[in-house]
């Protein structure tokens, strides 16, 4: 449970190549029209070349309930983003990533219509592979599930998706297709 008196989260605010050029607590940095701040997307895959799935925690202040990627957020103030994707999906899955890489960087901008908040992101992307059993963290996570491609359209046809979603997959696929082979599908 967050505790009041705790000090805000500060972000990274960047300039459009990626650079950083200050910070910003965490929720201003998402009030309309939103500030560009450094964020990352993971992906990660079984042995089977399924994609790990969440649903977000009812209580998450945005986009709370809706399906995403593996686990997403954003990097500390200094912190490298590979530091802190593989530090957040130990915090979110309780499971450490397997060859975890790099799958490059989007940038976007989604308003997200049901908070109010906007995603104004410099996104870094990583693909990877997660063995050994998920616990994930209730606050964090209310549901995974692993997906086949055809499984993941059929979901995104009837379940409702954080408005990032398919520009993050959209991007990461090249990497996605490299990590998992062509014939998977993705």
């Amino acid at each position: 449970m967050a505790n009041s008196s705790a000090a805000p989260i500060m972000l990274e605010l960047v300039d459009e190549d990626g650079t950083t050029i200050g910070t910003a607590e965490k929720l201003s940095a998402h009030v309309p029209p939103g500030r560009l701040h450094r964020a990352f997307s993971v992906f990660l895959f079984d042995e089977e070349g399924r994609l790990l799935l969440q649903r977000r925690a009812l209580g998450k202040y945005h986009s709370p309930g809706v399906w995403s990627n593996t686990c997403c957020g954003h990097p500390y103030p200094e912190e490298p983003p590979f530091a802190a994707a593989a530090r957040r999906v130990g915090e979110e899955l309780g499971v450490a990533p397997s060859l975890m890489g790099e799958a490059g960087t989007v940038r976007y901008n989604h308003p997200d219509p049901e908070s109010g908040l906007v995603e104004q992101e410099f996104n870094h992307l990583f693909v990877g592979l997660v063995r050994g059993p998920l616990r994930p963290d209730p606050e964090e996570v209310a549901e995974t599930v692993f997906v086949t491609p055809e499984e993941l359209e059929k979901r995104h046809a009837e379940d409702t998706f954080s408005t990032w979603f398919m520009t993050v997959l959209d991007a990461a696929r090249p990497a996605i297709r490299e990590l998992t082979g062509d014939a998977a599908g993705w």
